[in-house]
């Protein structure tokens, strides 16, 4: 029973893990190639990396996408999708302004003079299959390609939630101490 628990907690610790490793911000440093626009048809379970469609259109099973391409320092390409969360999209980012993301990068990629660096903040994995992009947030000039980023709303974000899970342990800890153990022990 003591190992089940244990496996328990670990499995619930991991789903954790996964599920903020896709949904918290992360960001890159890479030099803008392309920007473009092309029609995406969605298979199967991939569908759910993808965000609704904008305000307006209808559910299909193709639609237009905007895609941006980059180069990250060690010369490994990168590609990105550029969508709307919408208000009320997970996650919760707002986000409201592909198109002038997209403008950004177009504006970059056509403007690239010796080495011009720019800091991508997204959510989500790149997978090659099955296909699948991470979703641009924002696009900033960078310093440099080494210029150093520390995550401080992720940092943030896990340490609130260890406080609020240290809070629910401690008062079930608590109550099972003084509610539950004395039931026990009378016996």
């Amino acid at each position: 029973m003591y190992y089940f628990k244990w496996a328990l907690r670990l499995f619930f610790f991991a789903i954790v893990a996964i599920f903020l490793h896709y949904t918290l911000p992360q960001r890159d440093i890479v030099q803008i190639v392309q920007a473009e626009t092309r029609i995406t048809t969605f298979n199967g379970w991939t569908r759910m990396f993808y965000a609704q469609p904008d305000a307006g259109e209808s559910e299909t099973a193709s639609r237009d996408v905007r895609y941006i391409r980059a180069v990250r320092p060690n010369e490994r390409p990168i590609e990105y999708r550029n969508e709307d969360t919408g208000v009320f999209g997970w996650p919760p980012y707002f986000k409201i302004n592909s198109d002038t993301i997209q403008t950004r990068a177009a504006t970059a990629a056509s403007q690239q003079t010796g080495e011009q660096w720019f800091i991508v903040r997204h959510y989500g994995w790149r997978w090659n299959y099955p296909t699948i992009f991470p979703n641009v947030l924002s696009i900033t000039p960078a310093e440099g390609p080494d210029q150093r980023l520390i995550p401080y709303f992720n940092i943030a974000v896990i340490l609130i939630l260890f406080a609020i899970y240290w809070a629910i342990a401690v008062r079930l800890k608590r109550f099972r101490e003084r509610r539950i153990d004395p039931l026990f022990d009378d016996e």
